[in-house]
């Protein structure tokens, strides 16, 4: 029985040192933010058919959009407390990084400035899920850096956000966002991501 129990013990052991610990568990807020660029904000979309807007009907939760068309992880870090902080949510979906790349903008500014955002949500107490923008060939050499900050600050990672609608026409309104069919299938790749640490 003693031998079985310390299988069982090493066993469990294992399994949580491999399960990356997701930070803030018992977050406080009440609220889910999206924050982000023109993806989060919903280009291309009809109005209410943004992926906020879909993932809140999936959820049945309140789900803030607090997107802003061209916004860089730097400009995004400027209006951090304003948009987000100051509005004490319980999880933050950021999802940003696309038009740092488009700009040119140094790939270590880039995630410099990105790790801060998903720091400075965390220490107000926040679960954050950090989306993976990369897709295809599209800032391939990103994505171990999305998956590093995000094991690295125990965030939820969203992988390949984008896999699957860029590459389809049917679901893009032009050849960087998805058209309201393409928001509502990145609604429910978010939702799969996230509704095991919602409440």
């Amino acid at each position: 029985m003693l031998k079985v129990n310390k299988y069982i013990l090493l066993i469990v052991l294992f399994v949580t040192s491999c399960s990356p610990a997701v930070k803030n568990l018992d977050s406080q807020g009440k609220i889910i933010i999206c924050f982000g660029d023109s993806i989060t904000y919903g280009e291309g979309a009809s109005e209410g058919a943004d992926y906020p807007s879909y993932l809140q009907g999936l959820l049945h939760k309140e789900v803030i959009n607090a997107g802003v068309s061209g916004d860089t992880t730097e400009s995004a870090l400027s209006r951090l407390e304003r948009d987000v902080l100051e509005k004490n949510p319980y999880l933050v979906i950021v999802e940003l990084g696309g038009n740092d790349f488009l700009r040119k903008v140094p790939k270590e500014k880039t995630l410099r400035n990105l790790e801060e955002i998903v720091s400075r949500i965390q220490r107000r107490g926040s679960i954050v899920a950090l989306c993976d923008v990369s897709s295809g060939f599209i800032m391939s050499g990103y994505r171990r850096d999305f998956k590093r900050i995000a094991k690295k600050t125990g965030s939820i990672f969203i992988p390949r956000l984008l896999e699957a609608i860029l590459d389809n026409p049917s679901l893009k309104f032009d050849y960087i966002h998805p058209n309201s069919e393409g928001y509502k299938v990145l609604a429910q790749k978010v939702c799969q991501a996230i509704k095991p640490y919602i409440k």
